[in-house]
């Protein structure tokens, strides 16, 4: 079972950005951290950041038919992307959003998110323990 873990804006900063709301790992480490629980769920990560969003959106359609689902932080993406949110729809995979910080604790305009309706779940305010949780309760969903 092949997964994709995508990161979106801003997210190649972490460990630098307000380490007081996403803590102090960078992205590499919850990398690492992923690819430590990856192994011991027996599936393979594929990992993509960046900053645009058309990029995201074309790396989902290219592994849309070697991979079984998505794990996604989005970023800001989240509040206002329709472009995602119809991506998310129409690779069909199975997906979940995850965010580092409460997203339903900080500015209101953080508490929308157009593309959990697409996705099996969203996890947030667990900082790495969100991705964590994630990848597994996604792994969970495909074995199902």
């Amino acid at each position: 079972m092949r997964i994709m873990i995508i990161h979106g804006p801003n997210l190649n900063l972490l460990g630098e950005r307000e380490p007081d709301v996403y803590g102090n790992l960078s992205l590499n480490q919850i990398n690492e951290h992923l690819e430590t629980l990856a192994d011991s769920l027996n599936v393979q990560l594929l990992f993509f950041q960046s900053n645009h969003e058309g990029a995201i959106i074309d790396f989902m359609h290219q592994h849309r038919k070697d991979c079984h689902g998505i794990v996604i932080n989005p970023g800001a993406l989240t509040h206002y992307s329709y472009a995602l949110r119809d991506a998310i729809k129409a690779v069909n995979l199975s997906c979940v959003e995850v965010h580092l910080s409460n997203v339903h604790s900080r500015e209101p305009f953080r508490r929308i998110s157009v593309i959990r309706d697409h996705c099996i779940k969203q996890i947030s305010g667990l900082g790495l323990q969100s991705y964590l949780q994630g990848l597994e309760t996604l792994v969970v969903h495909l074995r199902a």
